[in-house]
């Protein structure tokens, strides 16, 4: 399953070939873009970006969990959690890639 992973450098990389914008101007953008994402996130906003998906931030309350080792009941605080959640665009982009995987390989 391991592919390669798009970096930061390589979404810059990809703003430079497309638009033509120098490496540090298209590198700023990625960078300003990215920082936009998280300041919202951290603010508790959603972020919804079309055909793409979106982020949202849950809530979690205060839950006991145990330790696998000792069995011991442990409190979990209360916390927030980010959460991604693929459009529909997305989930067919992607199931139709997983078309042309051998059927061999599938399993």
């Amino acid at each position: 399953m391991g592919g390669k992973t798009v970096t930061r450098a390589d979404l810059a990389e990809a703003v430079y070939r497309r638009l033509g914008l120098s490496r540090a101007e298209s590198a700023a953008m990625v960078e300003m873009v990215l920082q936009e994402i998280c300041e919202s996130i951290v603010r508790g906003e959603s972020v919804k970006l079309s055909s793409f998906g979106s982020f949202v931030v849950r809530e979690k309350g205060l839950r006991v969990g145990r330790n696998p080792k000792t069995g011991l009941e442990v409190p979990i605080p209360p916390r927030r959690v980010t959460v991604f959640k693929p459009s529909n665009i997305m989930k067919q982009r992607v199931n139709s890639g997983l078309a042309t995987v051998p059927a061999e390989a599938a399993k």
